[in-house]
């Protein structure tokens, strides 16, 4: 699927709004469609990045198929990189400085942020800001803030990190959401140490990070669980050490591998009731279930209160990984530079903007894992 022939975008002249291509949801449930935006001037404290790379997140999934609360029209995607090419009054950033979107900047001034639950700040972005209009006039919001999916952003100079020039863009865009979410639940949020045994639901980009994560941590048995077969190869390559299909005989299958008792950490990275529930089922008593997916807010799930006292089970989620951004992306942007972390896994291809609306479809079925558009 492919969007109209659009006239290339208006050049950016300094202090000036700026018309670019953006991937565009008219509603919930409505076509996905490439078309002209306009974006205002960086204001104070602002700047305005082009995008070189941007991957389709399932959260992007979620904001047009009507699990999240969104308001439209709607520029897609959260997750990228890019470079400054202006600076608002007052930012620091250099122009040509290249750097890693942060869908949840803290305000580092409320009580969490004061008291170091940076990812649980009370005053991090919305689902959706307004910001720009369309080519029509009509008032654009933007996902988490950001509206990646497009040649170009305007955000606050705290939503974005600074990384080394020279990364391969398709995996550095990467780092702000899937690996850094996936990384910290294993290492933030779960704490995983070598020895351990993990189970993870879920294969998707997220669910793929985890699985390098843990095999990173020293975990000695690593179940990839998901729906899908096509699936195996993903997750072998990953890092897991076993593949198994989601079915009824799950939890026989792992209580096999762990010794009957079932495994140390689950990670849902599915963000549904049931695979919250298939999660809880595979842990030990005593282990720990890591909710790392987004579902819902009507998909309830339930437990029985014997079961929650007898099995002695931790149940909890991973906010963006637990994690720190602007100290943690550095980190891994650093080890990525190094060769240190291999993120080829986790990139299914590399497309154009104007085959994002296919991506979507693709993702919607479950097929591969992160789809990144560039935009170079």
């Amino acid at each position: 699927m492919t969007g109209p022939e659009l006239s290339p975008p208006a050049p950016a002249l300094e202090g000036a709004p700026v018309t670019v291509r953006a991937l565009v949801a008219r509603g919930s449930g409505a076509e996905l469609r490439v078309e002209q935006v306009r974006l205002p001037a960086p204001g104070p404290g602002e700047l305005r990045v082009t995008i070189r790379a941007a991957g389709i997140c399932h959260s992007d999934l979620s904001m047009v198929n009507g699990t999240l609360a969104a308001r439209f029209p709607l520029v897609l995607g959260h997750e990228a990189t890019g470079v400054v090419a202006e600076a608002g009054p007052g930012s620091r950033l250099a122009v040509g400085t290249p750097v890693v979107l942060n869908w949840a900047p803290a305000c580092r001034a409320c009580w969490w942020c004061q008291h170091d639950e940076p990812w649980l700040c009370a005053n991090t972005t919305a689902p959706t800001v307004p910001r720009g209009e369309t080519d029509d006039g009509v008032p654009l919001h933007l996902t988490l803030g950001l509206g990646a999916l497009a040649e170009a952003v305007v955000v606050p100079e705290n939503a974005v990190i600074p990384i080394p020039a020279g990364l391969p863009p398709e995996r550095a865009a990467l780092l702000g959401c899937a690996v850094l979410t996936g990384v910290g639940a294993v290492y933030n949020t779960a704490r995983v140490a070598a020895g351990e045994s993990v189970a993870v639901i879920g294969l998707g980009g997220v669910g793929l990070a985890v699985l390098t994560a843990a095999r990173r941590a020293g975990a000695t048995t690593i179940l990839a669980v998901d729906v899908a077969e096509a699936k195996r190869d993903l997750a072998l390559a990953a890092g897991a050490t076993d593949f198994l299909l989601s079915d009824d005989r799950l939890s026989k299958e792992v209580r096999a591998r762990t010794e009957g008792r079932g495994v140390d950490h689950a990670f849902e990275c599915v963000g549904r009731a049931a695979t919250i529930r298939a999660a809880w089922r595979l842990t030990r008593r005593g282990g720990a279930v890591t909710v790392v997916g987004m579902g819902a807010k009507d998909d309830m799930v339930s437990l029985g209160a014997l079961d929650i006292f007898h099995s002695a089970r931790t149940l909890r989620s991973s906010v963006y990984g637990s994690s720190e951004p602007d100290l943690e992306v550095p980190v891994l942007a650093a080890e990525l530079a190094e060769g240190a972390l291999d993120l080829r896994v986790l990139v299914s291809g590399t497309i154009p903007l104007d085959e994002a609306p296919a991506a979507f479809d693709r993702l919607a079925r479950g097929e591969g894992a992160r789809w990144v558009v560039t935009l170079d």
